[in-house]
């Protein structure tokens, strides 16, 4: 059954939060009600030689019937180097077929970068060029798409073998409190491999009675099956309406897997409209990179970096 406009639009939000939560300052809203937003990338954090601005337009079929139109924003990029990272973006777009897919177009672009400063390519001298450089190749990225109906992956109905009744429980981890407005958000992590360990979690972490006083305790987890070779997961919104939702989407995005990731919000008095999505997400995503479940943004460099040497490496063995 496709997805109805209105299904596609809660997806477009979830993918907005989750990716502007993820980014920070680097998220750019161009315009709101059209769809348009600017991320600018680098190749790290820290003085960086080779940066690029990718500005996107969600078009109302987005993401299930729809690609994104796109543009790449760079004083050096140009010629075959746009052809070559165009064509990197459609294959990732061909490859996910009706799923989100910004999160991976941006990590492809950062990959790239930090390829090239890591190689013998020259810096790039932008104070050659002050305007956008327009070349004819820029055009928007429109392909044909024939909806693929797919099983969903949630498994309700998923119980745990009897002899896990007495499993042990995971060790529980709690992230750094972030306040605005006298609203108090705070995530809590666990390793869990099944669902009875996500209950016991829970069940663990309403026994702190700071815990259980909090106007919503959101969760989400995520379970890899390794015999069905598909995920398990389910999330909670406690009455916080589309928060567990959102916290599920932000785990998928970062693929992270054999995790519950539960944040709690002690409600201050002040209503903070969706600000309070932002910080329910960050707070999930603070405690990831926290225990190593998500890379830090300047790890992802260091790793693109490595797997740039080694592909090298390894050209260089079979050339001998």
């Amino acid at each position: 059954m496709a997805a109805s406009d209105t299904e596609r639009a809660q997806q477009q939000i979830d993918e907005i939060e989750a990716l502007s939560s993820i980014y920070g300052d680097d998220w750019c809203v161009v315009d709101e009600d059209e769809k348009i937003y600017c991320i600018k990338i680098s190749d790290c954090l820290d003085q960086p030689k080779w940066t690029l601005c990718l500005q996107v337009i969600l078009p109302p079929g987005y993401p299930t019937a729809e690609p994104p139109i796109y543009q790449l924003n760079a004083p050096w990029l140009r010629g075959q180097d746009y052809t070559d990272l165009a064509n990197s973006l459609e294959e990732i777009y061909v490859q996910n077929l009706g799923e989100s897919i910004l999160y991976l177009w941006v990590e492809k672009i950062r990959e790239v970068l930090v390829e090239k400063a890591q190689s013998s390519d020259p810096e790039p001298d932008i104070k050659k060029t002050t305007e956008e450089v327009d070349e004819g190749d820029e055009d928007d990225f429109l392909l044909d798409y024939q909806p693929i109906q797919e099983d969903q992956i949630k498994m309700l109905n998923y119980m745990a073998s009897e002899s896990q009744e007495d499993e042990e429980l995971p060790p529980i981890h709690h992230g750094n409190p972030i306040t605005d407005r006298r609203s108090t958000f705070q995530a809590h992590l666990a390793p869990v491999v099944t669902t009875r360990q996500v209950k016991r979690v829970l069940e663990e972490l309403y026994e702190n009675k700071k815990i259980a006083s909090a106007t919503h305790n959101i969760y989400a987890y995520r379970i890899y099956c390794e015999d069905k070779q598909t995920f398990l997961q389910d999330c909670e919104d406690d009455g916080e309406t589309a928060a567990g939702g959102r916290l599920l989407h932000l785990m998928q995005i970062l693929n992270v897997h054999n995790v519950l990731v539960v944040v709690s919000r002690w409600y201050g008095g002040i209503l903070l409209g969706p600000d309070r999505f932002k910080h329910i997400n960050n707070c999930a995503r603070n405690v990831l990179v926290e225990y190593n479940y998500v890379p830090s943004m300047e790890e992802s460099s260091r790793q693109a970096g490595k797997s740039k040497k080694i592909r090298k490496d390894n050209k260089k063995r079979t050339e001998h």
